[in-house]
């Protein structure tokens, strides 16, 4: 009797082959108009200008003496205070100064600014002690914005700075890319909820809950469908409703050859497998699928190959979706601080912690790297690009790296 072989119909893709193939089905979201002020994370959808000039009038920079810098040294006469938020009725002649206040306008006829700590005042008449020039702690009509001027391009995340300059010019809404809306399924008879009773040989489903949080780092909406059994019905049931309520569809599980594993043939069913397998470790059944115009990944059951799948090729999808135009993760070349065997035939993402050490970046792997060892992510701020081989890299040998977090 001959032993079954099962054999999958997928071509083998490379890393990055599989990259141009999900990035031929990006574009980014619609836009949405939303208040500037809550934006933060949020990717612009359009060029913002300023309307006006920063500082639309010369404004003192310095606590000190508005002065005529033509005067040179003599001593001049004080005729006024000029304080921030105030407005100035002085107009400063020959002899003349005003004391002011940073921030506050600069009079007519005035030029320069001295610090207090340059001068000396008494009963009304002020002596400086060393010779202003023109445009001396003056803040000059549009030195720190001008009219017309970019104050961010289509593309800028918004963070704390991007926010404070949105206030700063008066604008309280702006057009950013649409967040996606990303469905998580889980799928496997053998799954259950973390709270559930677990059976003997069950797992508690960590993929779903680890996929969603990843989701929401993205920046995304996560919307959690639940577990669907090894259930051909209850599989597609879900996958359409996620389809209907989402912009992008996470699968983790049912992706492998098993006779149970469905994913891919209900892909295929209900729309177009761009790919079926990836050539690396781990996640090699990693899918891609484009149905009724959205995008759906299978990724894999085991938890630390699902992950990784999804930092390699889903994340930089989701980000390219809210607009973002530099979506990957940024690689730094590593020095290793211990021994890394490859794979013989793929090339690998080991899960590291990356650390300088005496100014160098030096990775460690997080322990054994197996497919189902989430352990080996966590504390991870770095997946090593292992390429295959036979031979062992040695510490001190140099690799890249996709920097995932913080470097400690």
């Amino acid at each position: 009797m001959n032993p079954i072989r099962r054999e999958s119909s997928y071509p083998m893709v490379s890393v990055e082959e599989a990259y141009r193939l999900i990035n031929t089905q990006l574009t980014p979201l619609p836009a949405e108009q939303v208040p500037a002020f809550t934006a933060e994370g949020r990717i612009v959808a359009e060029d913002i200008t300023a309307t006006e000039a920063m500082p639309d009038i010369p404004k003192a920079m310095v606590d000190g003496y508005a002065l005529r810098a033509g005067d040179g040294m003599a001593v001049r006469r004080v005729l006024a205070e000029l304080t921030a938020g105030g407005s100035t009725t002085s107009t400063l002649t020959e002899g003349t100064a005003a004391r002011i206040m940073t921030g506050a306008p600069v009079p007519t006829g005035a030029d320069a600014v001295v610090m207090f700590e340059y001068a000396r005042e008494q009963e009304g008449l002020l002596q400086i002690e060393r010779a202003p020039q023109v445009g001396d702690n003056i803040r000059q009509i549009g030195q720190d914005v001008a009219v017309g001027e970019l104050i961010l391009a289509q593309g800028s995340v918004l963070g704390a700075a991007e926010v404070g300059l949105l206030a700063m010019i008066g604008r309280t809404s702006l057009p950013v890319y649409r967040r996606p809306r990303v469905a998580v399924i889980s799928t496997g008879d053998e799954v259950v909820e973390p709270d559930a009773p677990r059976p003997v040989g069950a797992v508690r489903d960590s993929n779903r809950y680890a996929l969603l949080a990843a989701v929401r780092e993205a920046g995304c909406a996560a919307i959690s469908l639940g577990i669907a059994p090894d259930d051909r019905t209850t599989q597609r049931e879900l996958l359409l409703r996620g389809l209907a309520e989402a912009d992008v569809v996470l699968t983790s599980g049912g992706v492998s050859l098993g006779t149970r594993d469905l994913v891919k043939p209900l892909l295929a069913e209900l729309g177009t497998v761009h790919f079926g397998r990836v050539l690396f470790k781990p996640g090699k059944p990693t899918t891609f699928a484009t149905v009724q115009g959205k995008l759906v990944f299978g990724l894999p059951g085991f938890p630390a190959s699902s992950l990784v799948s999804f930092e390699v090729f889903v994340r930089p999808a989701l980000r390219r979706l809210q607009g973002d135009l530099h979506p990957e993760r940024p690689t730094v070349q590593v020095v290793l601080g211990e021994t890394i065997r490859p794979s013989p035939d793929r090339p690998e993402y080991q899960r590291i912690q990356i650390a300088w050490r005496d100014g160098q970046l030096v990775a460690q792997t997080t322990g054994a790297q197996l497919s189902s060892r989430l352990l080996s992510l966590r504390s991870a701020n770095g997946l090593l690009l292992v390429p295959p081989g036979d031979t062992p890299y040695q510490p001190g040998d140099m690799l890249p790296a996709l920097l995932t977090g913080a470097i400690r």
